[in-house]
C-alpha cells in the first residue's frame, strides 16, 4: 500500500512507522502543505493517511494559513472514507476537522508520562494489544475533546490520549512514532530557538528518560503502525476491486 504522511516540520518525521511500513512491504511518502508543492502522487492513489505533529497549534491560522487548507484536506479524506491516524497535532487536526474543540491543556505534557488504556480499548484493532499502562513520549500544550460519536480509548492524568471515530479513524495525543534520534533532534532544535517557551521542558531529564524508555516505546510504535495498516488494508481492498 501507499501511505501519505502529512508532516509539519523538516522531515523525515515517520520514525519507526517507516520501519513498520517497510517490513510489511508498504511505502510511506511524506508531504507538507507548508512547502506549497503538489503531493508526490494524486491523492486518490493513497490507501491511508498519517498526520504527524508540529510546533504550531490548530488555531494559529493567522500565522500558518496552510492550516485552513489542511483542515479542508482532512475533511475531504473523511468524506472519502480514507483510513486516518493522527498523532499529537495530527490528532488535534482530525478532531478540529469534525468540529471538535481543541483547547489548552491544564498543564503541558513535555517528556515521558504514564498513559492508561480504557476498557473500550480492549477490542480496538489498533490499540487492543498494548499494555494497559505504559510510559508515553509527549510534547504538547493543547488537547482534543472527544469527537461526537467517537470512542475514548486512553487517558493520562492531564487529558484524553486516544480516540477512535468509526472503524478507520484514530487520533492519538502521544508521539508513538519517535526514535531516540528524533527526540534528541527536537531537544537540540528547541534549545537553539531563542524564542522557545520553556514551560514544562527539562531537556536533561527528557534525554535521560528517553534512554530508559525508548526501546519498549519503539516496539509499541511499530505495533500501532502495523495494526493501523492492517485495518487500512482491510477497508481499502473493496475499493481496489
Amino acid at each position: 500500500m501507499r501511505i501519505l504522511a502529512l508532516i509539519h516540520e523538516d522531515g523525515p518525521c515517520s520514525g519507526v512507522f517507516a520501519e513498520a511500513a517497510t517490513e510489511r512491504g508498504d511505502e510511506i511518502e511524506e508531504w507538507s502543505l507548508v512547502l506549497g508543492v503538489p503531493p508526490p502522487r494524486p491523492l486518490d492513489e493513497y490507501d491511508a493517511v498519517l498526520a504527524f505533529g508540529g510546533a504550531m497549534h490548530t488555531h494559529e491560522e493567522h500565522y500558518h494559513p496552510w492550516l485552513r487548507e489542511e483542515n479542508l484536506l482532512l475533511q475531504r479524506f473523511l468524506d472519502l472514507g480514507m483510513p486516518l491516524l493522527g498523532i499529537c497535532l495530527g490528532g488535534q487536526l482530525i478532531a478540529k476537522a469534525v468540529h471538535t474543540p481543541v483547547t489548552k491543556a491544564p498543564e503541558p505534557e513535555v517528556g515521558w508520562f504514564p498513559v492508561e488504556l480504557l476498557p473500550a480499548a480492549a477490542d480496538d484493532p489498533v490499540l487492543g494489544r498494548l499494555p494497559v499502562r505504559f510510559m508515553a513520549y509527549q510534547w504538547h500544550h493543547y488537547r482534543f475533546d472527544l469527537p461526537g460519536g467517537a470512542e475514548l480509548l486512553a487517558r493520562s492524568a492531564v487529558c484524553n490520549q486516544a480516540y477512535r471515530l468509526g472503524d478507520r479513524i484514530w487520533g492519538l495525543q502521544f508521539h508513538c512514532e519517535v526514535t531516540r534520534e528524533l527526540v534528541f533532534k527536537w531537544c537540540d532544535e528547541f534549545e537553539a530557538d531563542p524564542d522557545h517557551d520553556p514551560t514544562g521542558y527539562d531537556g536533561a531529564s527528557m534525554r535521560a528518560d528517553t534512554d530508559v524508555y525508548i526501546e519498549r516505546w519503539n516496539e509499541i510504535g511499530r505495533e500501532i503502525c502495523t495494526r493501523f495498516l492492517e485495518v487500512a488494508e482491510r477497508v481499502r481492498q473493496p475499493a481496489r476491486v
